[in-house]
C-alpha cells in the first residue's frame, strides 16, 4: 500500500469513513472513553501491540477512563493510507473493549 499523503479529496472522503475521528490534513484524533482506568489502560496496552507490529505509533494521553489518540505520519507531514489503517484498527478495537 502506498504511503503517500491524502489529497484534499482523500482528506474528505476519509470524514464518512472515520465518522468518530476528528480528520484534517494534518492529523486524525478521537478520545475514547472507558468506564474504569483498568479498561483504558488495556485498550492502550492492546493498541501499543498494533503500533509496535505496524511500526506507526500514536500521540495519545490517558486520564483515568479516558484516552485521546492523534494519528500523523511525521516523516511525510501529515495524514497517510497508515494513519487511516491505524484509526480503523482502533475502532475495532475499541468497539470489542466495551
Amino acid at each position: 500500500m502506498q504511503r503517500g499523503l491524502l489529497d484534499s479529496v482523500q482528506i474528505e472522503e476519509l470524514k464518512a469513513v472515520l465518522p468518530s475521528w476528528q480528520v484534517s490534513k494534518s492529523e486524525l484524533s478521537r478520545t475514547f472513553q472507558f468506564s474504569t482506568f483498568v479498561e483504558a489502560f488495556g485498550f492502550m496496552t492492546k493498541c501499543a501491540l498494533i503500533a509496535e507490529r505496524m511500526d506507526h505509533h500514536p500521540d495519545w494521553t490517558n486520564v483515568y477512563g479516558e484516552v485521546k489518540v492523534c494519528l500523523t505520519t511525521h516523516d511525510k507531514g501529515g495524514v497517510t493510507e497508515l494513519d487511516q489503517e491505524m484509526a480503523q484498527k482502533l475502532d475495532v478495537l475499541a468497539d470489542g473493549s466495551h
